[in-house]
């Protein structure tokens, strides 16, 4: 029994079954715009967490060079019994504390705050001087909530 009349070498149904298989071969629209959000989507949280790593990168930055400068600071005044009156005391060619004065990751800048006190840090120690560093920018860490000019 046949299943469609002959046209050629192909009959009605078997025409039909071919034409559907070879629209199979490719996408529609619909299914590579559906693909191409996804691929937003998952773009834009990958974006996300890289800007937030980022930041978290700049604060741990933040953080060991103000533990470097402060250390060195101490260093400094208890080798010289005297506070420094500048970061620049702590990379000048006879001191030596530091190698250089970092780069504050916040602002991209050298531009620290210190602290200058009245205060001596040992019962030894001749002249006054700075005694802290802090980040000189005015933003506020998104994790914590602290101002990192209070780190």
């Amino acid at each position: 029994m046949l299943t469609g009349r002959k046209l050629g070498n192909y009959s009605v149904g078997n025409r039909r079954r071919r034409s559907h298989r070879s629209s199979g071969f490719g996408f529609t629209l619909l299914e590579l715009m559906v693909v191409m959000a996804i691929i937003m989507i998952l773009l834009g949280m990958a974006a996300g967490r890289y800007e937030r790593s980022i930041q978290q990168a700049s604060e741990a930055v933040l953080k060991q060079d103000l533990s470097i400068m402060r250390d060195a600071i101490e260093a400094y005044t208890a080798d010289k019994n005297a506070g420094p009156q500048s970061l620049d005391d702590l990379v000048s060619p006879d001191n030596r504390y530091l190698r250089e004065i970092p780069v504050d990751p916040i602002t991209r800048r050298k531009d620290w705050v210190t602290e200058f006190d009245q205060v001596l840090l040992n019962p030894d120690e001749t002249t006054p001087g700075i005694t802290g560093v802090h980040s000189a920018s005015e933003a506020t860490s998104p994790f914590t909530g602290q101002p990192y000019s209070k780190y």
